[in-house]
Formats: C-alpha cells, structure tokens, sequence
C-alpha cells in the first residue's frame, strides 16, 4: 500500500486522530495479536474521543461561563437540602431533552450564578450540550440592537443553537419596557422549543418591576414555569460564608 495515499485519503475524510496514531496502533495490534475489527475498533475509539474532547473544548470557549465557577469549586452543603437533593437531577441532561428550564432565586451572595453555571458546566462536560451564559441586560441590549438594523429573527436563530441559555441577574437592572418587550419576545421563542436558566434576586411576586406591565409578567411566568425545576436559595450569604471559611484556613 502506498503510504502517502492513505495519508491523503485520511486527511480528505477528516480523521485527524487516526492519521496521527494508525502507524503506532497497527505496531501494537501486530505485537498483541489483535484481529482486524479489534484494530479498526481501536482506531475508530481514538478518533470518536478526541473528538468528543475537542467539541467539549469548543463549546466550553463558546459558552461564556465565568471562569472558576464549577460544581467542583462550590460547597453544597450551604445550600438548603433541597436543593442539595435536585442538583444531581440535573446533571444527567433529561431536563434539556424535555425543554425544560431552571430557575435559581435568592438575595444578593447565596450563590445562584455559580450554582448554575456550574450545572451548565457539567452539561457540557459530560453530554456536549450547547451553552450560553449572558447576564440579562448584554442579551437584552444585544437583541434591541439586533431589531434596530431589522435582523432579530436572524438573531433569534442564531440563539436557536444553544440548547441551553443561563440568563443570569434578571430583574437585577430596572429596563424601559421596550427592553423588556424584547427580553419577553426571546422568551416566548424559546418557549417548549429550548432550555433557559435564571438566576433571579427577585421572586414571582416582585416580576411586575421587571416586565413593567401585570399581563406581561403573568405571561411571562407562565412559560416559565410550565416546565421547569425552581431553586430557592433561602439560605445564608454564600459569600460571606466563602470569606469565613477563607479568613479561617489562613490563620
């Protein structure tokens, strides 16, 4: 066979990772007396992972999640135990596949961006589910934008390949009602078609200061609730607890 012409032909069908270890893995397959579906197995393996890792490492750029905020960086025992107890629910992507959205309240410091964005972390990681973190006021005025030069539905679709979008810090920034009209328009889209999840400092009953208009706000928590977990962080600043545990290790 012809070296350099195999080389090619891998080269033209985009298998990288086997092109890269064909030669070494056939020395292996030769010493360990593999057949050749064992060899051809083992190859197919090796460019189906690095594939996955690559498409993991894309989507983690791609998503915007704050650096550092993971599941792993977190102590969930300051959270109250049920939220403790639904986490784990979460993580097996079955809340994506059903368009199903989660919503994080709680006061300022107990953790909900971080929580959340740590679940979006996790999602990626392990199922290569598409993410975008944005806080509230970038996506609104990023869509406001968008209508002025007549292309929101050009926009809409491009939002339309996140599975997921994390809306962080909704309602954390008094808007007009135009900005409010378009962050509704982008909910309705989404609606039973793609996962959001919020973090709010707000609960239900203080959203009329966010949509600014009593059917609106009803509507809107009417879509969202429809289909969706509800984390409440009643619990005490995460923060602070953070800074006590921090000025407690450096003594």
């Amino acid at each position: 066979m012809n070296a350099p012409s195999l080389d090619i032909m891998l080269r033209a069908l985009r298998l990288p990772s086997v092109l890269a270890r064909y030669r070494e893995l056939a020395s292996t397959a030769t010493a360990n007396n593999w057949g050749f579906e064992q060899y051809l197995h083992t190859l197919l393996e090796v460019e189906t992972e690095d594939r996955n890792r690559r498409r993991t490492t894309r989507l983690l750029k791609q998503s915007g999640l704050p650096d550092g905020k993971t599941l792993d960086t977190i102590n969930m025992a300051l959270f109250p135990q049920k939220v403790q107890r639904l986490v784990p629910t979460l993580l097996d992507g079955g809340f994506v596949e059903r368009t199903e959205n989660i919503l994080a309240f709680g006061l300022p410091g107990r953790g909900k961006t971080h929580l959340l964005a740590g679940v979006a972390h996790e999602l990626i990681v392990r199922h290569n589910v598409a993410v975008l973190f944005t806080t509230t006021f970038s996506l609104v005025q990023r869509l406001l934008v968008a209508k002025s030069e007549l292309r929101i539905e050009e926009f809409l679709r491009k939002l339309d390949r996140y599975d997921v979008i994390l809306l962080d810090d909704i309602g954390y920034v008094q808007q007009s009602r135009e900005e409010m009209e378009i962050l509704f328009t982008f909910l309705s889209e989404r609606y039973e078609r793609r996962s959001v999840m919020i973090t709010s400092n707000l609960m239900f009953s203080e959203w009329d200061a966010i949509f600014k208009n009593p059917m609106t706000t009803v509507a809107a928590i009417d879509r969202l609730v429809h289909h969706s977990v509800v984390l409440e962080l009643d619990c005490e600043s995460y923060r602070a607890n953070q800074a006590l545990e921090r000025q407690k290790a450096s003594k």
